[in-house]
């Protein structure tokens, strides 16, 4: 995926998952920021990942830092709308996907 000019450049690199496990994990997804991605050109992030639904369909996970409170195990999002507006995360999970789909019709 990449945008036009003004836009930050992106492209998704899928790394299958070869083990089978854990269970319905596809695949692991890196957005890799280019050159002219400002101060972000040349760094990428990782730790999405591309699941099969139990229902069918596929869904993408996020980066995220696993922390506890009384013994509660909790998820700090570090990938997260700066507006608050959830629906912003559609546009790289929907990239993601894509990418996928498309690693999946060149195996």
């Amino acid at each position: 995926m990449s945008k036009s000019k003004g836009e930050v450049v992106v492209s998704v690199s899928i790394i299958p998952n070869q083990q089978g496990s854990p269970a319905g994990k596809l695949a692991d997804a890196e957005v890799m920021f280019g050159a002219e991605s400002g101060p972000l050109s040349g760094m990428k992030l990782v730790g999405f990942a591309v699941w099969e639904r139990r229902a069918g369909g596929r869904n993408v996970t996020f980066p995220a830092r696993q922390y506890s409170v009384n013994g509660e195990r909790r998820s700090f999002a570090l990938l997260r709308p700066a507006n608050g507006d959830a629906s912003a995360q559609e546009a790289i999970r929907q990239c993601i996907l894509d990418a996928y789909e498309r690693s999946e019709e060149h195996a």
